[in-house]
Order: structure tokens, then sequence, then C-alpha cells
């Protein structure tokens, strides 16, 4: 999967080109992290923000795509959903600390290296955006 994210800023915000993979993946994550049973409260802590902000996100997310497509975020929206590739993957350890991959991937359809490095492109898309505007 392509994981690298084009990012530029726009006013308050960034417009980011995402591959339909790479949607998909931000789609599967936030679905997982923030399924029925988690409250508010705990949406806050493991996502930054609410289940209705979430649910926006997601909608935004939704596919089938087949081609790149361009969608605007605040910051608070990229650390969501740094935050959902992030914290999917620790909801598939054990307690002794051994990661389910096959679990990982049939629930959500990827690799975890795959949000691992979507997670990354993230954070240095970002970092570069900021570094050559400021």
């Amino acid at each position: 999967m392509q994981t690298d994210l084009d990012l530029h800023p726009d006013g308050d915000g960034f417009v980011a080109r995402l591959t339909p993979h790479a949607a998909g993946a931000m789609h599967e994550a936030l679905s997982h992290v923030g399924r029925g049973g988690a409250s508010d409260a705990c949406l806050t802590v493991l996502l930054g923000t609410d289940r209705a902000a979430v649910g926006e996100l997601m909608e935004r997310l939704h596919g089938p795509h087949t081609e790149p497509l361009e969608l605007r975020f605040t910051l608070r929206e990229l650390h969501t959903l740094l935050s959902a590739l992030t914290n999917a993957p620790t909801q598939f350890v054990s307690p002794e600390g051994i990661f389910f991959q096959e679990p990982f991937f049939i629930r959500l359809g990827f690799y975890r290296q795959n949000f691992d490095a979507l997670a990354r492109a993230i954070a240095n898309a970002v970092s570069h955006a900021l570094d050559v505007n400021s």
C-alpha cells in the first residue's frame, strides 16, 4: 500500500491527497477504535475527539474509492486520524504483549505495517507542511 501523503496548508487546515487504500485504512481505523461501546470520554482519551467528530470523519472517508481523493482536514482531525491508526493495533495485543496479526488483518483488512506507515506519513507530512510555511 502506498503510504506517502501529499498535504498542503489551506487556511487553518490542510488539504490531503489520499489514495483509495489510505482513505480505506483511515476509515477502518476510525471504525474500529470508535465502535459503539466506547463513551465520548473514552474516545476523547483515545482519539482526542468525540463520537460525532469520528462519525463525520468516517463519512468523509467512506468509499469505495477508485481514484485518489482530496480532503480537507484540521490539525485536530489529523491528530484523530493518527491516533486511530496507532491505537487500533493496540486492541489486538494479548495481556502477555503478543500482537495478533491475523485477527487484526481479518477485522481491519490491512496489515499493521500499513497502519504504522500511514501514521508516520501523517506526522511527516504535517511536519513538512508546517516547516515549509514557517
